[in-house]
């Protein structure tokens, strides 16, 4: 004799299920203690999966907008590392430039007086205009301009000779061993005079370097002048 057990069971699944439906009846919301246990255990379920739902997209979210700022700022680190590479490759040739730009450098340095040098410099001037017969009727040094690594002296003058001679003379200056620039020229000749005399204004420059003094309170100095800048802010 055969029993059906499909039937039997078809029956135990439909009569779980009108008892399960049975406690989703009638639910107050307004007091959730009083459900039964079926729709409780649901409810915590649904709360969780609520929970693990924005806590997940809060991270996806923050996940994302870090992946974004990253994909930014990839063409330009890209970009730091071809020119860092480009460094790299060529890293002796930079060294080789680097030892030349120092000596160049010691070179200039070489040719600026210090203090105690700048009277046999202004004596130098003095002398190569003498020498190519020219009259100084104006020989004024200035107010020393201190700039950040040098000072600058200048030195207003007039000469007056034969153009050829005042030529001369500029390229004397030039040539000095110490650096010395002449500036706002101006070469006019001189009235009455019958001997083809000119006058030549000018501006020259002579370029000292700081002693231990001078460039510690240009160091004060500047201090002072980034704090102040700063508090104004």
């Amino acid at each position: 004799m055969a029993i059906n057990t499909t039937g039997a069971m078809n029956l135990d699944v439909a009569t779980a299920f009108d008892r399960a439906s049975l406690q989703f009846r009638g639910l107050n919301p307004q007091e959730p203690g009083q459900w039964p246990m079926l729709p409780k255990v649901c409810a915590w379920l649904a709360a969780a999966a609520a929970a693990l739902g924005l806590v997940w997209f809060a991270l996806v979210s923050g996940a994302s907008d870090e992946l974004e700022t990253e994909r930014k700022l990839e063409p330009g680190l890209k970009e730091d590392y071809r020119g860092k590479l480009s460094q790299a490759v060529n890293l002796s040739e930079l060294r080789k430039q680097k030892l030349q730009v120092q000596e160049y450098v010691t070179q200039l340095e070489r040719q600026l007086p210090g203090k105690a040098e700048m009277d046999a410099l202004l004596s130098d001037i003095n002398q190569a205009g003498i020498s190519r017969g020219l009259q100084f009727e104006l020989f004024r040094p200035g107010q020393v301009e201190i700039k950040d690594y040098y000072a600058v002296l200048p030195i207003a003058l007039r000469v007056t000779g034969k153009f050829h001679d005042i030529g001369a003379f500029t390229a004397d200056v030039a040539n000095l061993s110490r650096i010395v620039t002449l500036h706002n020229l101006n070469i006019a000749p001189i009235a009455k005079d019958a001997g083809g005399n000119l006058a030549m204004d000018a501006v020259a420059r002579t370029y000292r370097y700081l002693d231990a003094t001078e460039l510690a309170e240009v160091k004060r100095s500047r201090a002072e002048a980034d704090k102040a800048k700063a508090a104004r802010k």
